[in-house]
Order: structure tokens, then sequence, then C-alpha cells
């Protein structure tokens, strides 16, 4: 009972742990309250048609052909004849949702917006699009209706087409843009038969949205640098320029339209997005029509990148927009005020309009995200004691009455410039005391979740040393490192506040320098590398080489081939079918080695062999099949064939089932666990990461296998033999050691392979820019649950491995496994303690979402190995036997 109740406060604890950085770094930003503000001119424009062509790469769309030839000539046209264009940069992640929050309601989507999986707003929050008179859009379903959803009233449209059109296996998707075209052109041509519909298109400040995901689609599915999504932006750029045709002559060419085209995200050259890099983040703007400055000559400008001359447009000038900025510009040019959240800066470069309207467009900006300042101040101090109460110092109340009559003033005098400027810098400071009251009280929650920590392991530690007080190897190593020192400071004649200097940091640094390689691999993959290189020489430095010689051997060969996985790239590896197909055969020889070598110590009933059998022949090789043929249909423009979409869900829900059908004797279900994963992971893999299970699984049979030995060695009793091992036995309590420092060492060799186990083959960047190909498998229709599912269930697989070896070794070790699992808690929670303090809530999303991640992954680590035990438990020691009802083995 008492391990029970440990177990349940350990978990609470770990999860508020866990839900304070949430609370303490990552609270939603957005306010309410605040006050629209409108521009006391008229606009330029009654009109807005904002076309995203979503997954556009900048380098794609502005690149001529080698001959100098364009793919996009009405476009080019307008860059170099009547519009604005440049680079709009976007954060990370490069997803859909926030850069169309970027770009639509002018901030960047806050962290709260991930538990919602970004299809439902997390909070309310306004945009261009609600503030319009009336607002059209066409295109896809996850996009469109977050808009409408929070818009006030009933007048923003959405018409999109099934989400099942859009398909990765689909042989051509650029018909998602086709539909949309079509269904615009359709639109416009019924608007002159329906006399309602046509009085609410000829008001002023209307907007119609063309989303296009066909871009996207074909990047994921053909990559960025294909014939088909090549193609794909000729078409777009068709596309347009019938739909601009279209729509002046619908208004009578009354130029009082303004277009503006962009992107939300980019894509790598291997088809993915949500990281940082360039071909990611930086995507095309292209603004003409009215009140947008027109095409403009510059043989001055320079960047530090080496786009300009390799894209021919050095000559003509080019302003560059961070993505938020777009919302400002589309409010400015159709008379509608700035959406309330949005933090971004109005572009007067793009603007062809009177100073006057300048500054005054750039006052309301700044007004407009004063008033975002204002209602964050007064709710902080609402709920903070009036002594303990700190403002802002450049922004107090005088400071922000000052500016609003020095900015009013320099305008009504005609000094626009000085007020522009004035306006400019105040958008600085209203932002930066924005971030001041939303990290009010940070450093306050942070100390004491600190000295949470602190306290817990503290605990943990004494629960230990109590349990395990005659633990004398871990004693006598102190003891050798203390008395060595006290001899040498004796020798020196030092004072005896040196002994005290001195002697501190032996428990200290023991205990850092175990996480220390562990909390660096986080930042560094390679670390990895070099830890498995140094766990090579383990069994040398304990002597262990003079018991077995073969196992030695095995573990050192084992170590160096899996320390060659971190040194592989993560991100941007083209698929190779026949890196699976040497996966899938690797691990048929590793079984059937395995089979042969223990036929006549350990003999399988044939029920088991039967199992084996199915498992070993059929299921890991029908999945190398299923996999080439999969992808070999899709090359072909086919689509996903039935049969092995069926194989393949099967797969994956009999991986659960069985490993329980077999026996339980220790490597007997250890094989059957293992074959059961590779199998799913063979389906889920696109290249050399499919090798990665075989070679981790070999050195955890290796791992178990020397473990024994180290026992052994140590003169402590064992059971007879591995192979006769049975996970089903109960373990007599009278037979529970004591602690002694290799367990110690175990729990640390856990905690590294457990690390390895998700570093080996990613980092957050694959995660966040996972390749679409490796659920090919299961589905090709875009569904970002079950996609995010699956490749969730790829990266827990080497996890359960890890687990299952773990429990192993509890179990031959005859040591309990509360003990070492209190271990591994300790060390763990050092690592999340040293993770707590680099999370951050500044800088890119990458940046964001990798300190986020790094702490997430250690604090869920702890939370999630508590659930994981019981999970591989039950994988490892329950037994289904057919026909006759579950037997139920407790140890």
């Amino acid at each position: 009972m008492k391990m029970v109740t440990f177990f349940v406060v350990g978990l609470l604890v770990h999860i508020v742990f866990f839900v304070s950085i949430f609370d303490i770094y990552f609270t939603s930003p957005l306010v309410h309250g605040m006050t629209p503000q409108y521009v006391p001119l008229p606009p330029p424009a009654k009109r807005l048609v904002l076309f995203v062509a979503d997954g556009l790469r900048a380098d794609s769309f502005y690149k001529p052909h080698v001959n100098g030839s364009t793919r996009v000539p009405f476009l080019r046209n307008i860059i170099e004849k009547k519009g604005m264009w440049g680079i709009s940069h976007t954060r990370v992640p490069t997803e859909s949702r926030p850069g169309h929050v970027a770009l639509i309601a002018g901030f960047y989507e806050d962290v709260s917006a991930v538990a919602k999986g970004w299809k439902e707003n997390p909070v309310e929050f306004d945009s261009v699009f609600n503030e319009s008179r009336h607002t059209w859009s066409w295109g896809s379903p996850d996009i469109l209706p977050m808009f409408a959803k929070g818009a006030t009233g009933d007048h923003v449209y959405t018409h999109s087409y099934p989400a099942v059109n859009e398909d990765f296996a689909s042989t051509d998707a650029s018909t998602l843009d086709t539909w949309v075209f079509d269904e615009v052109k359709a639109f416009f041509k019924y608007a002159k038969e329906n006399e309602t519909l046509l009085s609410r298109l000829h008001q002023d400040q209307n907007v119609f949205f063309l989303h296009l995901l066909g871009l996207d689609t074909n990047g994921h599915a053909h990559r960025p640098l294909s014939a088909e999504y090549m193609d794909n932006i000729g078409l777009v750029d068709a596309g347009i320029a019938e739909i601009v045709s279209i729509v002046e002559e619908f208004f009578g060419h009354d130029d009082s339209t303004a277009y503006i085209f962009t992107s939300d995200h980019g894509m790598t050259s291997w088809g993915s997005h949500g990281a940082g890099l360039p071909s990611e983040t930086l995507t095309p703007l292209v603004a003409w029509g009215a009140g947008v400055q027109a095409a403009q000559r510059d043989i001055s400008q320079h960047y530090e990148d080496d786009y300009m001359r390799e894209w021919k447009l050095d000559t003509l000038k080019r302003v560059d927009v961070n993505q938020a900025d777009i919302a400002p510009l589309m409010s400015s040019l159709i008379g509608v005020p700035i959406p309330l959240n949005s933090v971004g800066v109005l572009p007067l470069n793009y603007l062809n309009n009177t100073q006057r309207f300048k500054a005054e467009s750039m006052y309301a900006n700044s007004i407009q995200i004063l008033e975002q300042f204002k209602v964050k101040m007064s709710q902080k101090k609402e709920t903070t004691l009036s002594f303990l109460f700190t403002p802002f110092p450049p922004l107090t109340e005088s400071a922000q009455q000052n500016f609003v009559r020095n900015a009013r003033v320099l305008i009504d005098m005609g000094q626009f410039d000085k007020a522009i400027r004035l306006c400019e810098g105040t958008i600085t400071q209203a932002m930066e005391g924005l971030t001041y009251y939303h990290t009010y009280d940070r450093y306050f929650l942070g100390a004491s979740v600190v000295l949470g920590f602190v306290g817990w392991t503290s605990y943990v530690v004494l629960v230990i040393l109590k349990t395990h007080i005659s633990s004398r190897g871990l004693g006598r190593t102190f003891m050798s490192l203390g008395l060595a020192t006290t001899i040498f400071l004796m020798i020196q004649c030092s004072p005896w506040m040196y002994y005290i200097y001195c002697l501190l940091p032996i428990p200290v640094w023991y205990c850092l320098f175990l996480v220390f390689i562990q909390v660096l691999s986080f930042f560094y993959r390679a670390m990895l590398s070099v830890g498995l290189i140094v766990l090579a020489g383990w069994p040398i430095v304990s002597g262990l080489t003079e018991k077995s010689k073969s196992r030695t051997v095995s573990w050192i060969l084992s170590c160096l081939c899996l320390a060659l996985f971190p040194l592989m790239p993560v991100v941007g590896r083209e698929p190779n079918v026949t890196l699976v197909t040497c996966a899938a055969a690797m691990m048929l020889f590793n079984a059937s080695s395995y089979l042969w070598s223990t036929r006549k110590v350990t003999p399988l009933h044939r029920k088991d062999l039967q199992i084996f059998f199915c498992q070993v022949m059929a299921t890991v090789a029908l999945c190398a099949y299923v996999l080439t043929s999969t992808h070999s249909s899709l090359q072909r423009k086919e689509g996903l064939p039935l049969v092995n979409q069926i194989i393949s869900w099967s797969t994956l829900i009999s991986s659960f089932v069985v490993p329980l059908l077999s026996s339980t004797r220790l490597f007997h279900r250890l094989l059957s666990i293992l074959l059961s994963l590779v199998s799913t992971f063979l389906l889920l893999s696109t290249g050399c990461e499919a090798l990665f299970p075989p070679v981790l699984s070999c050195l955890m049979f290796v791992w178990i296998n020397i473990e024994q030995e180290a026992l052994q060695s140590k003169g402590a009793s064992s059971r007879s033999h591995l192979s006769s091992t049975d996970f089903s036995d109960s373990i007599d309590i009278t037979k529970i050691r004591q602690l002694r420092l290799d367990d110690i060492r175990r729990s640390y060799f856990f905690v590294f392979f457990i690390i390895m186990a998700f570093f080996g083959t990613g980092n957050i960047a694959s995660i966040n820019s996972f390749d679409p190909a490796s659920v090919y498998c299961f589905l090709t229709v875009f569904n970002p649950f079950i996609m995010g599912a699956l490749m969730m269930w790829k990266v827990l697989i080497p996890f359960v491995i890890v687990m299952c070896t773990f429990e192993s070794i509890q179990v031959s070790t005859q040591l309990s496994s509360r003990s070492l699992f209190l271990i591994v808690l300790v060390i763990s929670d050092l690592m999340a303690l040293h993770f707590f303090f680099l999370v951050q809530d500044y800088g890119s999303w990458l940046d964001i979402g990798t300190s986020i991640s790094h702490y997430v992954i250690v604090m869920s680590m702890t939370i999630f190995l508590m659930v994981l035990s019981v999970f591989t438990h039950i994988l490892t020691s329950k037994r289904i036997l057919v026909g006759r009802r579950m037997k139920m083995h407790f140890r």
C-alpha cells in the first residue's frame, strides 16, 4: 500500500511540476477589452483580394528558369511594373494555422494553441476578416472555419471542399487550387444574377480570401523541386491572372481593389515544414492595386542574403516584412481597424498615399498596441498588492499621455515624419511593456517550483537511504574519495576550512557528472555517440572481459554500431526503401539465430513455435513487402492499395495482442515483443531509421546478459540461467537484496538508453518537421490527429524496447523495482531542474519550442516511465491462453 501511495503522490507532484512551466512561461498573452482604432481619412481601396499559396517557398517563386524565363509571368510582371514585392519572414513552427493567424490576425500563435491541435481557437481573437464588412473565403476546411468561428456576427462566409480531397496520394493535388478558382469564378457569375449578393459585393471594406493548398500537398507528396510542384506554381499564377481579370471586369475597372499574394510558410527540399530553415521561413509577398506603391528602381540596396542576383531582381526595390505586419497593411488599405490583438507594424513602404495618411495610420497602429499595454497593466495592477506593484518605467501613465498629446500635435502641425518616428518608438516600448507585465510573476513562481524540486528530490534520496541504509559500496566510494582528499590536505598542512571547501564538491560533482552528458545530448546529439563509446569500454574497466570475452565483444560492437545513429541527419533524409528492407532482413536473421541457438536449452512448445513462425516468417517479411509495394504504387500515382492499408492497420492492432500469446520466458517474450514492435516500426519508416530498433535490441539483449555476469562476479546469488527465467514467476521477497553501487550504474544506463531511444534517430526538429511519407502505409488523406498519433507511437517504440529490457534486468538481478525506480527518479529530476532554468518564451518559435520540449521530455519521462512501467509489466508477464481465460501472474 505504501508503494501505491508513493506512486500516486510522485505522479501528482510531477504533474504539478510539468504543468508549472505553462503557468510560468506560456500563459496566453492575449488580452481583451481594447477599443478599435480608426484612421480618420478615406482608405485607398474599397475591397481586398488575398491569395495565400500554402507551402510556397520564396526561392521557388522568385527564381527564374536557367534560360531567364519565369514560371509566374503574370505575378512577375506585377513585380516589375505595377506593385511592391519582398520577403515575408515567418516564425516557427512553420505550420498552416499559426501562419494564417499571423497573416490575418496579426499576432503569433501562443503555445496554448498546441493543446487544441491548431484546430480550434484556444482563445477568442480579432482578425481582419472580423473587422471587415463582409469576407468571402474559399479553400481548405482546416483553415477557413477558425476565422469564421472567431468572428462576431455572420459576415464571414466559407466555401471549402471535403477533407477527403486533401490526399497526398492523389495523382494531381493542384486540383485543390483549380477547385478554388472554379468556385470563385462561379461565385461572381452567380452574383450578377442575385441582387442581394450584388449589393453586398459593391459595398466597401470587403475581403476575398483564396486559400490555395495544392502546392503544400504536392510538396509533401512529390517534394518542392519536383515537376508537380513547379507546374503547380504556374497553375497558381495563371489562376490568379484569371481571377484578377474577372474581379476587375465585375467592378468596372474602378481601380478600388487591392491585391496581396503571399504564403503561410515554405517547405524543405525533402517535403516537410514546421522547423526554422530559411526554405521554411522565407515566403514571397507581392502587393499591387489600389493604395499600393508601384514598382520602384533601386540599385543601391544591400541584403545579407544573395537571393537578389539569383532571382534577377537586384534592380527593383525590395521591402521585407514580418508576417504579422501584413495584417495592419490589409487593414490600412481598406480602412478597417487593425485587429485588436495584432503586434504587427504597418509597413509604410508598401503604401502609395499621402504622408498625412501614413502618419495617421501609424498613429492608429501605435494606439492599438498601446491599448493592449494599458489593459495588461491594469489587469496586473488589480491582482497585485499596491505596495508590491512596480509599473513599467518607460511607459508610465504620464508618459502615455505625453505621447498621445505630442503625436497628435505633430500630425496637426504637418510634421508627419517626426510623428511617424515618435509612433514607431512608442510601439517598440509598448511591445517591451507587454512582455514586462506578461512575465511579472515569473521569478516568484519559478522560485517556488525550484524549492518544490529540491524538496521532492531530497525526500526521494532519504527514502533510498532509509530503505538501503546498509549500502556499503556507495559509502566506501565516498569514504575513499574523502580519505584521499583529507590525506592530500594534511600533507599540504592546509587550514581546516580548506577541508570543507574541498570535501563538499565530491558528492555534488559525483551527481552532476551522471547527468552532464545526458543534459548535453539534448543540445548536441553527437554527445550520445561519445557516451556510447565510453560505455563500450565498461566491461573492460569493470573486469567482466575475463568472464565472457564473447559478450564483451558483442557489447562493444553493439555500442559502436548504435553510436552511428546520432551522427546521422534527422531531417532531410531521402526515402530509401532498400534500407527498410535490410532492417527487416536483419530482424529475421537475429530472431532465427536466437531460436536456433536456444533450441536445446529452452525448447519451445509447438504453439509458441507457431507464434514465432507467424511473426518471423510472415509479419516482418509481409510488412517489408507492404512498405515497398505502397511506395511503388505512390510513385506510379496509383494511390494507396486498400489491401496494404488493411494489413498495416491489422499489424498495428495485433502488435498489442500477439506478445501476450507467447511464452513468458524472459528471452522468448522479449523476442515476441520486439518482433511485434519492429513490424509496426518498419511500416512507419522511410529510410535508415528502420535499422535503429534492430541495433538497439541487440545491445539490449547483450545488456541483460552482461548484467547477469556482473551480478555473479560480485558473488551474489542468482537464478540458474537467464533462458529459464520467467517473467510470470513470483519473486520471493526474502531474496530481494540490498542496493549496491552497481544499481546506481544500472539506473544511469537505463536513463541514458531512454534518452538514446528518443534522440537516436530524431530530435525536436524531426518532430516539428516530420516527413508525411512515414504514414503512407496507413493513410494518405491529411488527418493531423491520426498522423500525429502514428508518429508518436513510432517515437515510443524504442522507449518500450528499453523499458522491457529494464524490466528484465530487475527480474534477473532480483532487485526491487521500487529501488531502481527511485534512483531513476532522482537522476531525471536533477535533469528536469536543469532544463527548468533553460525554458524561454522569447526568440523564434524554434527556440521556444526546443526549450519547452527539453523540459517536457524530461518531466514527461518521469511521469511517462511511471505509467509505461505498468504497461511493460503487463506486456512482459501476462499471457493469454487461447481457448481459456487469461491467467494473471503477479510477481
